[in-house]
């Protein structure tokens, strides 16, 4: 009996055993992707019966983010996220989702991400990474010191620029583009530096732009996705129970943070609206000029990429 007794004792740890992952992301705790990321690892925890408890370090705490995938890749953090561009060195096809005036919609981007993810799947495994879930950024918009109708009316204006993208795009409208980080983006409008950038409307509603822009323009350039993904090795070790857990509670937090994004688009135009921004869809001469650009850009990315970006925009554009 004493022997049973001893047996059961040794065994009891093991039932009680908990797992413990970090979770490192770029991004402030305040972010809908930060809430949605730390609502994941409670779905989980409670999911797994506490078997796995993962810890959310955010606002680079663990990691910046540009070396978070590095730093999951070598186990210094078992899960991470960072935007999907950033991956985009090693990875062409991650930048699928930055090719500007391609999708028009969250319909449009959620069919263009379901393209992507099995290609991503591939080039994160080969890295000993798995993909949990992708959420997008609110859509780019247009932002304007003054009303804007077709791409004439940007010669002889500056766009603020941040990326090669951004640079082309304000060069095939005309615009000298103007170099500005988004901490300077105020101060350069309070000195007529600059007249109109891209950017969403949420950034617009951080950064307080209202003093000097007086247009919003819902042209939905482009909708920039956030990826987590977890160290593959670290996933196979959690027993088939938990691993389902986390699989479940992945997609839960994909369609919940899709939602998320919509929801403070909104709000954030509202929110421009409310202090005292004239808000606008894209005028049709306009609208026009830019579908033409996004056929050009994407033609230009699939050459640049090679024959696996035909997985993804032969199918978007001709499998309607």
């Amino acid at each position: 009996m004493k022997m049973v007794l001893l047996a059961a004792l040794a065994v009891a740890p093991a039932l009680h055993a908990q797992t413990q992952w970090k979770l490192a992301t770029g991004y402030r705790v305040e972010s809908f992707h930060t809430r949605n990321i730390v609502q994941f690892a409670q779905d989980v925890e409670r999911a797994s019966s506490g078997a796995l408890r993962i810890e959310v370090h955010a606002n680079n705490t663990l990691a910046r983010l540009a070396d978070i995938p590095a730093a999951v890749q070598g186990g210094k953090a078992q899960a991470g996220e960072t935007i999907m561009t950033s991956l985009v060195a090693d990875m062409p096809i991650a930048g699928a989702d930055a090719v500007p005036f391609v999708v028009h919609s969250y319909a449009d981007a959620r069919r263009l991400w379901d393209l992507q993810r099995p290609l991503i799947d591939t080039h994160l495994a080969a890295k000993g990474i798995k993909a949990l879930y992708a959420v997008p950024w609110p859509p780019q918009g247009l932002l304007s010191v003054a009303p804007v109708r077709s791409s004439a009316d940007f010669k002889g204006t500056r766009m603020r620029t941040y990326n090669p993208a951004t640079v082309r795009i304000a060069q095939m409208l005309g615009a000298t583009p103007v170099d500005v980080p988004m901490v300077d983006v105020n101060k350069a409008l309070s000195a007529g530096k600059l007249d109109s950038m891209i950017t969403s409307a949420l950034t617009g509603v951080e950064n307080q732009v209202w003093g000097q822009i007086r247009q919003y323009y819902g042209i939905n350039a482009w909708f920039p996705k956030n990826i987590v993904f977890v160290n593959q090795q670290a996933f196979d070790a959690l027993p088939a129970s938990v691993r389902e857990a986390v699989v479940q509670a992945a997609a839960q937090a994909e369609a919940r943070g899709w939602a998320l994004s919509a929801a403070v688009a909104e709000e954030s135009v509202a929110e421009l609206q409310r202090r005292g921004i004239k808000v606008d869809r894209a005028p049709a001469e306009l609208d026009a000029e830019l579908r033409r650009l996004g056929e050009r850009f994407s033609r230009e990315w699939v050459q640049s990429v090679g024959n696996e970006a035909n997985k993804i925009f032969i199918p978007y554009y001709f499998q309607r």
